[in-house]
């Protein structure tokens, strides 16, 4: 219940968050277009954004897809990355919200600001009598590699989920071990845990 007291305020400050990130993610990748001698080594980068979207996207889904149970028998073994896997999952709302719909819709909103500045890049130069083919095959090459990378890997999550949120259970153990720092509250997980076992 404490969780759900503001959603309109939260909804607010996500959207508004994500608003400053996109702008700032965007500006500085057709910054970096700009700089570029090369335009293959700005379609790497367009790649690369249009990666990371799909690999969040499959971590948000894989989350809400994935059972809490095979991650406590590991946990009971003392399994590293098993506690945070099981954080994962419970907080997999959190979670979604976070993969799906801040990294993975700036990534698809910067991957297409990219593919733009790109085709304006050769649009300007020794190329321009091309620029309306070059358009539409980036446009089209940005659309596809996002559409169909992120049905492709909503059917990979789905089918190993547990498999994909142990791993990134093992990541986020390594993270926590290297800095320090806690992405989840275990005391507050745990509560969550219970309440959902009765």
């Amino acid at each position: 219940m404490g969780n759900n007291k503001n959603p309109w305020k939260r909804a607010f400050f996500v959207g508004l968050g994500t608003f400053f990130v996109a702008i700032s993610i965007s500006a500085a990748s057709e910054l970096v277009v700009s700089k570029f001698q090369s335009i293959i080594l700005a379609v790497i980068l367009l790649l690369f954004i249009i990666f990371i979207g799909i690999i969040f996207d499959m971590i948000g889904t894989a989350a809400t897809a994935a059972e809490h149970h095979p991650f406590h028998a590991k946990g009971a073994k003392r399994v590293k990355g098993s506690q945070q896997a099981v954080m994962l999952v419970a907080n997999a709302d959190k979670v979604s919200n976070f993969s799906n719909d801040l990294v993975g819709d700036i990534a698809s909103t910067v991957s297409g600001a990219l593919g733009a500045a790109i085709i304006f890049e050769i649009a300007t130069g020794n190329l321009s009598a091309y620029e309306s083919i070059f358009s539409l095959v980036m446009t089209g090459l940005v659309s596809a590699l996002t559409v169909g990378g992120k049905a492709a890997g909503k059917k990979l999550a789905i089918d190993h989920s547990e498999d994909i949120i142990f791993k990134v259970g093992q990541i986020l153990a390594k993270f926590e071990e290297i800095t320090g720092l806690k992405v989840f509250s275990r005391q507050k997980n745990r509560r969550r845990r219970e309440k959902g076992e009765r």
